[in-house]
């Protein structure tokens, strides 16, 4: 049963060049549709997927903070209606922190967000126009200084090792990021993902990403100076005071169950993937015709489960207990994990075992992606 829920908002400012919901901007929004067919598609999931309360509602997407607090609080009041809210739940919403959304914040705070994650992205102005950010860095202080006087907990998020960035360069940076005094933070390295403008002017180009060794000295001063502020990484990318981790995304991570809905919306639940129709107007037409919003439900195979299991929790600190997810999915573990690797890898000190459980080092984790590869059986990669 899902202890988690991702409310997907589909609708973006403008054009961005590093993700692929271009075609999802929209000059206006019929809010009273979107409300009825996101409340339908909720009740959908809740009659698959409901019986325990839900720990976390994470609202994403798009630009959620341009939701109307009010579509929020509806979504909000029918979950807890549908599933029931565990003590102490975990409600979040990512913001652009733009002052239109900024003006919002309270009414958000009123309609039951209690936290907030902000995409600052940068505190430098050059980099924000590079990134095709349409926020200023004094705009986006301006908005975090309101978010903290709104929620009670706030994240933000930089994004670093672009192009020609220099370890005095980021370290000046993240100082004084770690100076705002938030308890959680998002920093990550920038990546050229395929059929984005990014990857059309690297081609062109139109610039050069920075190279590996350099960008790894950016990590490990990352670490360094997260490590000495008391937030340390707890998993590749994300750092936070201890009892301070986004307990929705360690859901993902730790590989739990969880709902997903609107436009483009993923979902793991039962053992069953779930994707919903990714265009908006795809969704809505969907969900009018006989309710079915979900362009695709597929059984997962439990060595597909294993593999997927492997994948997201070796990016946390915490590693993975093979013990636990060989009886969670009736395989041994010797099928999962390639022993010869594991001990050659544990000798080069890039990862660890501690009886059941093993994990990625520190000195691992700029390289967790080749590691994945080496790590994790042949078998369950091909199922």
């Amino acid at each position: 049963m899902a202890r988690a829920l991702y409310i997907h908002w589909p609708f973006c400012l403008k054009k961005c060049p590093y993700c692929d919901f271009n075609s999802h901007v929209r000059a206006g929004v019929d809010v009273a549709a979107w409300q009825a067919a996101l409340l339908a598609d909720m009740r959908h999931e809740a009659g698959l997927a409901s019986g325990e309360a839900l720990e976390s509602i994470f609202f994403g997407g798009g630009t959620p903070s341009l939701m109307p607090p009010s579509l929020v609080g509806a979504l909000l009041e029918e979950a807890e209606r549908l599933w029931g809210f565990a003590p102490g739940i975990e409600i979040t919403l990512e913001a652009n922190p733009s002052s239109v959304e900024a003006s919002k914040f309270a009414d958000l705070a009123d309609a039951g967000v209690g936290r907030v994650s902000l995409g600052l992205q940068s505190l430098d102005n050059a980099a924000l126009k590079f990134l095709g950010r349409l926020h200023s860095a004094e705009e986006g202080l301006a908005a975090l200084e309101v978010a903290q006087k709104q929620f009670r907990r706030v994240s933000f998020d930089l994004i670093y090792a672009l192009p020609g960035q220099s370890v005095e360069n980021w370290r000046g940076e993240l100082e004084r990021a770690l100076g705002f005094g938030t308890d959680h933070l998002s920093l990550y390295q920038l990546t050229i993902e395929p059929g984005t403008r990014f990857a059309t002017d690297v081609r062109c180009g139109a610039f050069a990403p920075l190279e590996d060794d350099p960008a790894a000295d950016l990590f490990a001063l990352t670490r360094e100076l997260t490590d000495a502020a008391g937030i340390p990484a707890y998993e590749i990318s994300n750092h936070a005071r201890p009892g301070e981790q986004s307990r929705h995304n360690l859901t993902y991570w730790r590989y739990h169950d969880y709902c997903g809905i609107g436009p483009g919306a993923h979902g793991r639940r039962g053992g069953v993937a779930t994707v919903r129709h990714k265009k908006p107007e795809n969704f809505l037409a969907a969900v009018s015709a006989a309710g079915n919003r979900i362009s695709e439900s597929r059984e997962l195979g439990s060595r597909e489960q294993a593999a997927e299991a492997l994948l997201m929790g070796l990016r946390l600190a915490e590693g993975v207990d093979l013990a636990r997810l060989s009886a969670r999915f009736g395989l041994p573990a010797a099928s999962m994990i390639d022993a010869d690797r594991l001990r050659l890898l544990t000798d080069l000190s890039l990862v660890w075992q501690r009886g059941d459980r093993i994990g990625v080092t520190p000195s691992g984790m700029p390289l967790l992606d080749a590691l994945l590869g080496e790590l994790v059986s042949g078998e369950l990669v091909a199922a």
